[in-house]
């Protein structure tokens, strides 16, 4: 019997391998994982946790002025800027020694440096080759950028966290969810903000009684939409940058942000070397996480799926983990009703088939909805609306999405993800008594399907 150094050796200290790697050793595996960069990947480092918490702090001025409505005398506003990214590195640091905690107290050996495959059971981490039965890719995305002349004046998401300054204006370059998030701090914290894309409408992929919701909500905040254009060029002048579009026009901007998608971060493994196949730059995964080298597996942004979100790496890695140390309790991973949610002011979440997917699935569709002024906002002069839609299929009864733009959407929506997820009927939510006064009461009171 072949002998190796490991059991598992993971590639990536992002959510998904460390939660694979901590997984497999308390199921008694011999587990290593490297690391080039900090342990934490995306989520931790440069994504949803130091982003969410800069929304958190753009919240405040909105909150500020709510409060004037109220009766509340404020005398000034001013965001210390250097306070503000300090305070935020230094959780940030915080919860990177937690990561490397964890892997220690599971006794998993963190290997500092860039992996790659030498063959179907060997890695090598600078210029050291380890083996192991089994190695799990978990190596992520990394922005990617346009392919047009000034480019690298431009920033992405993950330099926009080492700001050393405030910008007065921003420019962002694409209306996903990245975008939309970034843009939106900005605007709350201050900065003036446009935004440039493509379509007509922002968020593709989202349902799009949402989009148009959202954008005209972002709009009256003073985000402006710059839509159906295309950035062909970007040049420095002075202290700022021009960005020309294709329609012979040119805007201006102390800063450049583009945000225009993610390819998975998988330059350098040498997967061509070993027979692991790619898709448009992604590692093809069977529903096991097997690539099509058998002793290889893959989860997270750098697999073919449907989702890049850091809840749904972390069920993979458990996954990979249970079917390779335990099989008695492995359970299949499902993508049936991944709920999402994107951060702007106000967020936005969804779960489900949005309208225009269920009727593409076949389905015959009831919908409801509601659009609302939310009680705290009834003493203020803010106009902004709460938007909430059930997707229903007519035949069964059966709830096939939920959407909702507004304050805590994402909160909200979590509990109602539960009966998406498990199918119940729109007669079972008409039966759920609501708790008043709220806005998610709306979601089990609405009576009337759309003509």
């Amino acid at each position: 019997m072949v002998q190796y150094d490991y059991d598992l050796f993971v590639i990536g200290g992002g959510s998904g391998g460390i939660r694979s790697a901590r997984w497999a050793s308390q199921l008694g595996a011999k587990v290593a994982l490297c690391e080039k960069d900090r342990l934490g990947g995306t989520c931790v480092i440069r994504g949803c946790i130091p982003k969410k918490l800069m929304v958190y702090g753009g919240s405040f001025k909105k909150n500020f002025e709510l409060a004037k409505g109220y009766g509340w005398k404020l005398n000034s506003m001013n965001l210390d800027w250097t306070q503000f990214n300090s305070v935020r590195n230094k959780e940030i640091a915080r919860l990177e020694s937690i990561y490397n905690n964890i892997l220690t107290n599971n006794k998993v050996d963190c290997i500092s440096g860039h992996g790659s495959l030498k063959d179907d059971h060997t890695v090598e981490v600078e210029g050291k080759s380890y083996t192991a039965r089994y190695i799990l890719i978990a190596v992520g995305g990394w922005p990617s950028k346009l392919a047009i002349e000034g480019a690298e004046h431009s920033i992405t998401s993950n330099e926009i966290f080492n700001l050393e300054k405030q910008p007065q204006s921003l420019l962002v370059l694409g209306a996903g969810y990245i975008g939309l998030e970034f843009a939106s701090i900005f605007n709350s914290l201050g900065t003036d903000v446009s935004l440039m894309f493509r379509k007509d409408l922002i968020l593709s992929g989202f349902d799009k009684d949402v989009r148009k919701h959202l954008q005209n909500e972002l709009s009256l905040q003073g985000i402006a939409m710059l839509s159906q254009r295309n950035p062909i060029a970007i040049e420095k002048q002075d202290q700022n940058f021009v960005v020309r579009d294709d329609k012979g026009e040119a805007w201006r901007g102390d800063l450049i942000l583009m945000a225009i998608g993610r390819k998975a971060n998988i330059k350098g493994l040498n997967l061509s070397g070993v027979g692991i196949k790619t898709q448009s730059d992604q590692i093809l995964v069977n529903d096991k996480f097997q690539t099509t080298s058998p002793s290889v597996y893959a989860v997270g942004d750098c697999i073919q799926q449907a989702y890049q979100l850091t809840p749904v790496a972390l069920n993979q890695g458990m996954c990979v983990s249970e079917y390779l140390f335990n099989k008695t309790s492995y359970r299949k991973f499902s993508y049936h009703s991944v709920p999402s949610a994107v951060f702007t002011q106000p967020e936005t979440s969804a779960v489900g088939l949005s309208e225009e997917q269920a009727v593409k699935r076949g389905y015959e569709v009831k919908v409801y909805e509601s659009a609302f002024r939310a009680l705290k906002l009834t003493l203020t002069q803010s106009k902004e609306k709460t938007y909430m839609k059930w997707v229903v299929c007519k035949k069964t009864d059966e709830l096939l999405g939920c959407h909702i733009v507004g304050e805590n959407a994402g909160e909200i929506l979590q509990g109602f993800a539960v009966a998406v997820k498990n199918r119940i009927k729109k007669s079972d939510l008409d039966q759920t008594i609501g708790i008043h006064p709220t806005s998610a009461e709306e979601l089990v009171t609405m009576r009337t399907a759309r003509d």
